[in-house]
């Protein structure tokens, strides 16, 4: 099931017709009460979610479905007119799978969604990750340091997971960049820098697991308990 929260009659008449035709289940909601309500009653496989809506704002709602654990991990592509790059980072840096700017074609909708699908079940799939004292549940979006839970924002969850599932490997900073943030590396950018060193101090003695390449970029260098 798919759920689609669009204010604007056409577009999601359009896209549920659309996402209908290629064999989706999906559900248009035109207020942020009423898709608050189903999500109550039933969480969907997928969002599709509006930027610009009456009473809360998408961004606004994607900040609560990171922070609620059932829907921690809900994949969500963001629909909006807007397309400044502000808006784009700030909607990916809330957590956002991804982002397509209005008009869009109908087909390129479907191909985003069925891309953001199977990354999703590649995702599900993921078994616990665990070095030393370390342990990460990618389903629950739980992270424990000697049985503690230590609490991560989405981004640093995303950090850390794609460090140690690539373990011993050196990830450069073109690569962390693009696939937390989907920005292209510049000096002048320290957005990983402020996470990584975020990330080691809330990790407390783990840590230290995660190794700086001068410059190249970063390595998760804990072995596998």
């Amino acid at each position: 099931m798919i759920y689609l929260l669009e204010d604007d009659d056409s577009i999601r008449k359009l896209v549920i017709y659309t996402l209908e035709s290629q064999g989706f289940e999906a559900l248009g909601f035109d207020a942020p009460e009423k898709f608050w309500d189903a999500m109550g009653r039933s969480l969907p496989e997928l969002i599709l979610l509006d930027i610009m809506l009456p009473g809360e704002d998408g961004i606004s709602i994607l900040k609560r479905l990171r922070d609620s654990g059932p829907t921690a991990l809900l994949p969500v592509i963001m629909l909006t007119a807007k397309n400044t790059e502000y808006d784009r980072v700030e909607g990916l840096d809330a957590g956002a799978d991804d982002y397509i700017s209005k008009p869009f074609g109908m087909m390129e909708l479907v191909a985003r969604v069925r891309a953001v699908l199977r990354r999703s079940e590649k995702r599900s799939a993921a078994s616990e990750l665990r070095a030393g004292p370390l342990s990460v549940c990618p389903d629950r979006h739980e992270v424990k340091v000697e049985d503690v839970p230590v609490a991560l924002t989405y981004k640093e969850f995303m950090l850390l997971r794609l460090l140690m599932e690539h373990r011993g490997m050196v990830l450069t900073r073109e690569v962390l960049l693009d696939k937390i943030w989907g920005l292209s590396a510049e000096r002048e950018n320290r957005t990983l820098d402020v996470h990584i060193r975020t990330l080691r101090a809330k990790l407390g003695i783990a840590g230290g697991f995660i190794q700086t390449v001068r410059g190249v970029g970063y390595r998760f260098a804990g072995e596998e308990a």
